[in-house]
């Protein structure tokens, strides 16, 4: 499995602001995204997100930027991780419900994801041709379901607990 950019920007976001040195100095995204070298456009709409999604709160004015609306110890990996990855299709007979176009599909809840294993028998797929008999979609989903369940087993605060090294590395003078 892999995350996308979108999700390890965010990541990366939120480990910027809970290690920021001076907590009461609101951050901006041109300040995140120099620290990381990444691409201020794309960081714009990650931390728009972040904010709809509540881990952020934007204060606007003269001096006004961002900072985390909660405590580290409450942003759950696993829980934002769910939020913010568009779809965990894995391979082309795994769809979330959007993704599928239809009700007909096998819905199983895993850790809060739904997530449809599409029903071959109802559906024409122009991909794989073993796909209404394949056991692979079973292990795939039972590998997603071990990966979402280690994410939930940790927090915001859990990787931060390097603290001082990480406030070296992102706030160099």
């Amino acid at each position: 499995m892999r995350l996308t950019n979108y999700s390890d920007y965010a990541l990366r976001s939120l480990i910027y602001l809970a290690v920021r040195p001076e907590p009461p100095l609101l951050a901006n995204i041109s300040d995140i995204a120099d620290s990381y070298g990444i691409s201020k456009s794309h960081l714009t709409k990650i931390i728009h997100q972040l904010g709809q999604l509540g881990y952020i709160e934007s204060v606007r004015g003269k001096n006004g930027g961002i900072r985390l609306a909660c405590a580290p110890k409450d942003i759950n990996l696993g829980v934002l991780i769910k939020q913010i990855e568009p779809d965990f299709d894995l391979v082309e007979c795994f769809a979330t419900p959007e993704n599928d176009g239809s009700n007909d599909g096998r819905h199983v809840h895993s850790a809060g994801l739904p997530i449809t294993l599409i029903d071959e028998t109802k559906h024409k797929s122009s991909g794989c041709v073993i796909s209404p008999a394949c056991q692979l979609k079973g292990v795939f989903f039972e590998a997603l379901t071990a990966f979402l369940k280690v994410l939930e087993g940790y927090t915001l605060a859990d990787i931060i607990n390097n603290q001082d090294e990480l406030t070296t590395l992102l706030f160099r003078a």
